[in-house]
């Protein structure tokens, strides 16, 4: 998911009295699940969610207090609550929630954070959380791109307690869209709506541009099957190819095939993937196994029309994908 720590550093939206939420951890059935956070500021919610509705206002309420006395909380409530409790929730569970009523004093920590998700190192945020008068609480986070060290664990003795969450952070995964035309553009805008990192490639400089393309990360021009061999593709890469022609599609797939990407999409008619099928077999580009990994024609079968709807169809494949990839484990942040 898009990663709210890094929200914390920017600076193009002034942050006022800035409360950060965490899910800590989850019993039963909840609206979200551990490791989701919400960004409040100025009493308003500006980025991710716990919950929405009753859970998210409830969270709200404690935020405000939080925003307003400068001190962080941990609490726990109950989900499960009668249908005649309109102003509760009913989903039956029970939700911890952290919430940080200075993220600001760990910026250091998520500037280190940023350098290492950039250059694609994968870390572990470890937040020590000290209870000092229930339900309020100190807390401590550093950035760590080693394994958690082994004497990082709760403590209790008669006056406080100690919990340490160990939260690991990945960089975002990786969409290449082979093509900056309608559908492509579309895509794009979509996949960075849906926390990929996204990088447009086309031949045509005219199309793949930053003006062209505003929600793109990065933009590249040039020979299409270059720029695609030179693409770094591992398990965190996610390809469609649509390019503005069947032989551009065929160079920006050849160097997909047997990649080891999660996600390998061409767009097409059906004729013109038995053709292009039948081509690769043929010469020897893919075997019959390779071509049955490609998605294609690309996209979720929604009856999809215009630019927009087979965009939309692209997308939901990618985001099915991508959760069968990384789907997280039940019960709560490993402390």
């Amino acid at each position: 998911m898009k990663n709210i720590y890094l929200r914390l550093i920017q600076s193009w939206q002034p942050l006022i009295n800035p409360v950060l939420a965490t899910v800590t951890a989850t019993l039963g059935s909840t609206p979200q699940k551990p490791g989701s956070l919400a960004l409040f500021s100025d009493g308003k919610l500006i980025s991710g969610t716990v919950g929405g509705g009753i859970v998210e206002n409830r969270v709200k309420a404690f935020a405000d207090q939080c925003s307003r006395t400068g001190e962080s909380m941990y609490v726990s409530f109950s989900l499960d609550n009668g249908v005649d409790r309109k102003d509760e929730a009913i989903c039956g569970g029970s939700i911890s929630i952290l919430l940080d009523a200075n993220p600001l004093e760990h910026l250091s920590v998520f500037e280190k954070m940023k350098q290492n998700l950039a250059a694609g190192t994968p870390g572990v945020l470890v937040t020590t959380v000290t209870t000092l008068k229930e339900p309020h609480v100190g807390i401590r986070r550093h950035w760590t791109t080693a394994a958690p060290v082994q004497d990082e664990t709760p403590v209790k003795d008669e006056n406080q307690s100690t919990l340490v969450f160990h939260e690991p952070i990945f960089p975002l995964p990786r969409l290449v869209i082979a093509g900056a035309g309608h559908i492509g553009k579309a895509l794009s805008h979509l996949g960075k709506m849906l926390d990929f990192e996204v990088t447009v490639a086309d031949s045509r400089s005219a199309y793949a541009n930053a003006l062209n393309l505003p929600d793109a990360d990065h933009t590249i021009t040039g020979d299409i099957g270059k720029i695609m061999e030179d693409i770094k593709k591992d398990s965190d890469t996610y390809i469609v190819i649509m390019t503005h022609g069947h032989a551009g599609d065929a160079e920006a797939l050849r160097s997909c095939i047997g990649s080891g990407a999660a996600y390998v999409g061409m767009i097409g008619s059906k004729g013109k993937i038995a053709k292009m099928r039948e081509e690769f077999i043929t010469k020897k580009w893919a075997t019959e196994e390779e071509w049955q990994k490609i998605y294609s024609p690309v996209g979720l079968d929604i009856g999809s029309k215009t630019v927009e709807e087979i965009a939309v169809s692209i997308a939901a494949q990618l985001v099915l994908v991508r959760s069968r990839e990384s789907d997280p484990p039940a019960g709560g942040l490993k402390t």
